[in-house]
């Protein structure tokens, strides 16, 4: 018998094993990094013949999907919600590991070194964070929400599949980070440093994105929607980005390769084209916005 959400939990589980982004996983089956993201939400379902396409992707055996299927690798089983229907008496034990079940949030936490926390997921939200190290820690799937997070360095720290929202990162460092499929929501973001950091698969909406360093920095199937952009600095490569209802402020894009980016703004004209390039498509879509593309050539 095949449930949405079961579904669901066994493509995020199997899409991680494989180290695949929602975008990377989308793009293998021909869909939206959304859609994806639908299925391991119990949203909705792909069709059978889709199915058959992931199994043989994620390389498992199509019963893999069904609830009654209990598969013998520990690294293609069902997810930990799915997981709690088993026996405890068979093979699931719980996990009792003092100090990874603390719940901190709604917490005030000032000088603290956390560098390498895992395992906190929704029990970190709520929290004044100033002055804390998170440096080299696991905290994917993390929700931070109304968070105030000031002068913290998460150098090096996996959060990928995050939600942030309403909340406030301010003089941050989230350098060499994993951002991949990242929410940012009605979130402020400024001064902080995302420098070698993997955006592929982040969205950013209702956001205010600004004074911040994004140095070499990985743009691939990320989106910006309803969102204030303003003093940043693009550089490198974006590649099937989108831009929509955006509002800018000197921002820059400079040495930058522009390839299937989507504009859909009242204006681009306070963006500065800096020795760039795009394809047809996207050099269409900013000349329809009104940008100066005096700094922009046409790829061959």
């Amino acid at each position: 018998m095949l449930h949405s959400k079961s579904i669901g939990n066994k493509i995020a589980l199997a899409r991680k094993k494989h180290n695949l982004s929602q975008a990377e996983l989308a793009q293998q089956v021909s869909i939206s990094p959304q859609a994806v993201g639908k299925w391991e939400r119990g949203e909705s379902m792909p069709d059978i013949s889709t199915l058959n396409h992931l199994a043989e992707i994620l390389k498992v055996d199509l019963n893999y999907f069904s609830e009654s299927f209990h598969s013998d690798n520990p690294d293609v089983s069902t997810s930990r919600s799915a997981q709690t229907t088993i026996d405890e008496n068979q093979t699931f034990k719980p996990k009792k590991k003092f100090g990874w079940n603390w719940d901190m949030s709604k917490g005030n936490w000032v000088d603290v070194d956390l560098s390498g926390l895992k395992d906190v997921q929704e029990k970190l939200d709520s929290s004044n964070l100033k002055n804390c190290k998170f440096m080299g820690s696991d905290l994917s799937g993390i929700l931070l929400k109304s968070n105030s997070i000031e002068k913290c360095d998460f150098t090096g720290t996996d959060l990928r599949n995050s939600k942030i929202q309403s909340s406030s990162l301010k003089d941050t460092k989230f350098d060499n980070c994993s951002l991949i499929d990242a929410e940012f929501s009605k979130t402020s973001v400024k001064n902080c440093s995302f420098s070698s950091t993997n955006f592929s698969g982040a969205e950013f909406f209702g956001a205010n994105f600004q004074s911040s360093i994004v140095e070499n920095a990985v743009w691939k199937h990320t989106s910006f929607k309803e969102t204030a952009i303003s003093d940043i600095v693009f550089q490198g490569l974006m590649e099937d980005c989108a831009f929509e209802f955006c509002a800018f402020s000197k921002v820059v894009f400079k040495n930058m390769t522009l390839k299937h980016t989507f504009f859909k703004c009242k204006t681009l004209k306070k963006i500065q084209f800096i020795n760039c390039e795009a394809d047809r498509i996207t050099y269409e879509l900013l000349k329809s916005g009104k940008a100066d593309l005096s700094g922009v050539s046409l790829i061959a």
